[in-house]
């Protein structure tokens, strides 16, 4: 008897597009991959022998189906609920034994889900919105356990041999609603799934395909250019490594698993996405995950309706590195904050620094120093940490802080240059170094010298951009020093460092003369945080020249408050940044007007 009459005996009802309810199982196979891509004929081996010896068998004896297999899973049909489970009980079993046979190979587990419902069938398929929502459930099994729908839960409960864990409401890919599900875990989880090691210190990244839902063949090359740009966008940003595109056209026109995608790559976060066209109309869908758990982190979309799709393609490519990059370091650094003290990495130590420094809290402040220390011990040869302990030191220098500004002022300028010699095309490192020069130093020139240095190097590298703002506002290039402002703080809009972006971004419009704007900046940057006084300086300065006399003397008050010994002259001798004539004079007398000693 042939497979079909086999499948139209077990479904007498069953004929071309007729609809029926049934209950389905699909299994797939974890770390596929990376399992082919390390041994691939063993590999195919198994897995055929246990789909012929296994997985059709005891569909079969639980009057089931498989009804078809996609390379590295299947989808299996049975007429009740119990016999689905059953199933998909025995076969974890099952694979379970057939792991105990090869203790020397890596584990061939699989993540199975079950669920029940309404399908359209033909002769060789079912298919139907239940059953893609099983195959969303699958991406969320444990590796050699199960995931049951709540459907499925309430009608085979009763004969599950262990207590399952609720999961909650799953949202799950791709589809509008949230589905509840429980996971039952294996007894003995499999040992040996495939994780190749994650050599880089950094965080790794790897950006898939776009998967092309409207279509058409041409619009796969749209699809192509942003993730070619997308990728090369990400790798010039010196925290993160970024896999190459060619380690990821093997998921070309795939719905991929972020964490497969990890195990195979070795990689800790994945950028997914789809294009869909109608017309002239496009959207474009993007989301970060954490390959680890599969859960999602940050998502965007981008549309465009009635106009050309290529006028899009850069907006596209900067919105997604804008939310990408920070997302990315906020999830280190949460990952950072829960580990030993005596785990911790170079970079895990650095992230720690950086929260630090935003604080502004003048004790944790102190704390930042230690960690970026730390970090420069732990791996001499990293750049980053040594970028931003001269950071640290500028900071300390501008908030008045300083027990010995000559000092520290060297002190940074000798960590911007050993961050530069570490890695000369590190865009943080050459921008620190550069606003050092500038800030501190009051060498104008050579500051803009490696700030076209470090946006050549790292033309997506926020700081660079808003801290050459700041250099070019002090020498009266106003105009620019507001785009470069502007730009920067849409390549990272949701960066920790945001009261200094705000900041910048009021420095360059009161340079310019644009109070009102200058005061609407600094007002943001104190409400990220009250404590910088570089923020509070040029906020003063604004007030006053708007005519806001009484707010103006205010915060002059909370300037004190923070630099007791603050006065003009000591200021003006030092600390003044503004090179410009016009601008300097217009600073003091506007300082001076807020009540500030002279």
């Amino acid at each position: 008897m042939s497979a079909q009459t086999d499948a139209r005996a077990a479904h007498p009802t069953a004929s071309l597009g007729s609809r029926r309810f049934a209950a389905f199982a699909f299994a797939d196979v974890v770390g596929y991959t990376i399992l082919m891509a390390t041994d691939e004929a063993r590999t195919h081996r198994r897995w055929m022998a246990l789909l012929d010896g296994l997985l059709r068998p005891l569909a079969a004896r639980h009057a089931g189906r498989i009804v078809k297999s996609t390379g590295d899973g299947v989808l299996a049909e049975f007429g009740a609920p119990e016999a689905a489970l059953a199933w998909a009980l025995d076969l974890q079993d099952g694979m379970a034994a057939a792991e105990a046979a090869e203790p020397e190979a890596p584990s061939l587990a699989l993540r199975i889900a079950v669920h029940m419902g309404e399908v359209a069938a033909t002769e060789d398929d079912i298919y139907g919105s239940d059953v893609n929502l099983a195959a969303r459930l699958q991406e969320h099994a444990p590796a050699g356990g199960l995931v049951l729908s709540e459907a499925m839960h309430r009608a085979a409960g009763a004969v599950l041999p262990r207590a399952v864990r609720d999961l909650g409401l799953l949202t799950l890919r791709h589809l509008p609603v949230a589905e509840r599900a429980f996971a039952l875990d294996p007894e003995r989880p499999p040992t040996r799934l495939p994780s190749p090691p994650d050599v880089s210190p950094l965080p790794s990244i790897a950006v898939l395909p776009l998967r092309n839902l409207g279509g058409d063949p041409q619009d796969d090359y749209f699809a192509d250019g942003v993730v070619e740009d997308i990728v090369a966008s990400l790798a010039n940003l010196r925290e993160l490594m970024v896999v190459s595109r060619s380690s990821t056209l093997a998921w070309s026109g795939r719905d991929a698993d972020p964490r497969d995608v990890s195990r195979a790559l070795g990689v800790r976060y994945v950028v997914t996405g789809s294009l869909r066209r109608a017309g002239r109309d496009a959207r474009v869908q993007i989301e970060l995950a954490d390959g680890q758990t599969g859960s999602t982190i940050w998502g965007e979309r981008a549309e465009t309706r009635g106009g050309e799709l290529f006028a899009l393609h850069d907006h596209i490519v900067t919105r997604i590195v804008a939310g990408v990059a920070p997302h990315v370091r906020a999830a280190e650094l949460q990952r950072a904050m829960r580990k030993r003290p005596e785990s911790f990495t170079a970079y895990d130590l650095t992230l720690r620094g950086m929260g630090l420094i935003h604080n502004l809290d003048r004790e944790r402040f102190a704390e930042a120093r230690e960690m970026f220390g730390r970090a420069m011990a732990h791996d001499p040869g990293f750049a980053l940490p040594a970028a931003w302990a001269a950071r640290w030191h500028s900071i300390n220098v501008g908030q008045g802080w300083s027990a010995a500004p000559r000092a520290d002022m060297e002190r940074a300028a000798d960590l911007a240059a050993r961050a530069i010699e570490l890695d000369r095309q590190n865009a943080i490192a050459l921008a620190t170094c550069g606003h050092i020069r500038s800030f501190l130093f009051h060498d104008y020139d050579t500051a803009l010298v490696y700030f076209e240095r470090a946006l050549s190097a790292g033309p997506n590298t926020a700081l660079a951009w808003l801290l050459s703002s700041a250099t070019l506002s002090y020498v009266g290039r106003t105009e620019e020093a507001i785009r470069h402002a502007e730009h920067g703080l849409r390549l990272s809009p949701f960066d920790q460092n945001l009261f200094s972006y705000y900041n910048l971004i009021g420095i360059a419009h009161y340079a310019h003369g644009n109070v009102a704007e200058a005061v609407r900046w600094c007002r943001l940057s104190a409400g990220e945080t009250p404590r910088f006084t570089s923020n509070l300086r040029i906020m003063i300065a604004a007030l006053a020249a708007a005519g806001r006399t009484d707010d103006a003397c205010a915060s002059a008050r909370t300037l004190l408050e923070f630099e007791p010994s603050f006065t003009l002259a000591e200021y003006a001798s030092t600390r003044l940044p503004f090179r410009d004539p016009a601008i300097r004079a217009r600073y003091l007398a506007d300082l001076r007007a807020a009540g500030l000693p002279d």
